[in-house]
């Protein structure tokens, strides 16, 4: 049986389709995701496969995976395409974060042990993932990215809900001072161990995303460390070099305006996504 990681606010609005795959021992390679790794190209590609049969979705998704740089390179998704998900070498090229507003489209994030953050314009319907390791956090990529939804689609950042996925906790994250030394501002990012630094990146990006204007109560922590659940996700550091990765997904269902034409067909008008729509009296 798959096992997805899913955040309750995401599942609040069915017009947003989101998971983060887990390991599956029974799996080709735990079920990994990763085509970079050097994982069998076919397995690596079923494994996606089950991944999208899994999410329910009567219509063809574009699945988008970027070849992660750790950068703070953003990619806005303008066209209802595939990127990547079959051919590493038709991926998005050095990025590490996407955003769309296209119905269909699932942005993609892997990782094993760095930060996946999941955004959701609820208003304006824009998604975003995004891919924050050390560096990333010290560029402020989750700031960027917020700043991004907000100058190409007009977001306002209190509409914005996020998830901060499964990665490795301060528990253990262990890093000198040549890493640390980038959030020495932040006193409650860190505490130190003789000469080396436990790190807390999932706060460290919950901060950011405040100081984005991302309201507290719409940014959900999965207070998982996957260092210390490495039995269920991949981690770089427990495991020493492992080359599996697990995903972080978002994007908008096709099949949305269909359920709402459904349900309110002989009613009233159907919406399409930044519209608003009166339910007859009694509607669902």
């Amino acid at each position: 049986m798959v096992d997805l990681y899913r955040f309750k606010q995401f599942d609040d609005h069915a017009e947003c389709i989101h998971a983060v795959t887990t390991k599956i021992a029974q799996e080709p390679f735990s079920f990994s995701l990763a085509l970079h790794t050097g994982e069998d190209r076919a397995s690596i590609i079923a494994n996606r496969k089950k991944v999208s049969s899994l999410l329910d979705i009567n219509d063809t998704l574009h699945f988008v995976v970027a070849n992660q740089t750790h950068s703070d390179h953003i990619k806005v998704i303008t066209k209802e395409e595939t990127k990547g998900w079959e051919d590493p070498e038709d991926a998005v090229a050095d990025c590490d974060a996407l955003i769309t507003d296209r119905k269909g489209v699932v942005l993609t994030v892997l990782t094993a042990d760095c930060v996946p953050v999941l955004l959701y314009d609820k208003k304006k319907k824009i998604v975003a993932a995004v891919h924050a390791g050390w560096k990333g956090t010290k560029e402020k990529i989750v700031v960027k990215t917020v700043k991004k939804m907000i100058d190409v689609f007009k977001s306002e950042p209190s509409d914005i809900i996020a998830g901060i996925a499964p990665s490795i906790g301060q528990c253990c994250y262990e890093v000198g001072e040549d890493v640390a030394k980038y959030f020495f501002d932040m006193p409650k990012a860190f505490h130190q161990n003789k000469e080396k630094y436990m790190l807390d990146l999932p706060y460290i990006n919950q901060q950011q995303l405040l100081e984005a204007g991302v309201k507290e109560e719409h940014i959900e922590m999965s207070g998982i460390c996957t260092a210390c659940e490495s039995e269920r996700f991949f981690s770089y550091r427990k495991e020493q070099g492992c080359s599996g990765r697990f995903m972080s997904l978002i994007g908008l269902n096709p099949d949305y305006a269909l359920e709402i034409t459904e349900r309110y067909a002989n009613h009233c008008t159907v919406a399409t996504y930044g519209e608003t729509i009166d339910a007859p009296t009694g509607a669902p």
